[in-house]
């Protein structure tokens, strides 16, 4: 590569690089060369702005996590409005998009990263997962003031079954993503005796 390619956000284009990378080859094919050569810049960038590549790897999944917090803020902001199942339906459906079911497996199974992860934010040794948690949580929360999720239900059991459930419905990669349909079946399901 040449080592003249100048990169206006380095940061941005490896980041947008290592998710291509990530979709297309999983986290095994995730490599610092690989991220690289999709980027179209010299290795030595990455280092420029990273100390190594667990740290890059740190810094993506962090920032790939703030992402979600706006995803996060949108299902608290729909407490009360439409139905307590599509509302989770859809969240599931944006929380668990390619990108973030792609970085679960990557934080499994780098152990480097999962420690960085903990050291920089509490439960961020499984980032994504942590903030899909704390989403859907905050979401149930609000819904049970509202008195459209029973006083009584325990949302702590509801939100692992629902993460967890969800998480496995959309861990599959090869044939896509599930059907609507059948995550709305499996919410319906998981919240059949809390609703109201």
């Amino acid at each position: 590569m040449p080592t003249g390619v100048h990169l206006r956000d380095a940061r941005r284009q490896l980041f947008e690089a290592a998710e291509r990378v990530l979709l297309r080859d999983g986290p095994n094919g995730l490599t610092s060369r690989a991220v690289t050569d999709e980027a179209g810049c010299a290795k030595g960038v990455l280092h420029r702005h990273f100390p190594d590549f667990d740290a890059f790897l740190t810094d993506l999944v962090l920032d790939r996590a703030a992402q979600l917090e706006t995803q996060a803020s949108a299902l608290r902001e729909s407490a009360g409005t439409g139905t307590v199942a599509s509302n989770l339906t859809s969240a599931l459906t944006t929380l668990f998009g390619p990108v973030p079911v792609a970085i679960i497996p990557l934080i499994t199974f780098r152990d480097e990263l999962r420690a960085r992860l903990r050291q920089a934010m509490p439960g961020g040794g499984i980032a994504i997962l942590s903030q899909a948690t704390a989403a859907i949580s905050a979401y149930l929360t609000e819904e049970r003031e509202l008195g459209r999720i029973a006083a009584d239900a325990d949302i702590d059991s509801l939100t692992l079954s629902l993460v967890g459930g969800g998480h496995l419905l959309f861990a599959d990669r090869d044939p896509g993503p599930p059907a609507t349909a059948a995550v709305d079946r499996f919410v319906t399901a998981v919240i059949a005796d809390a609703g109201r």
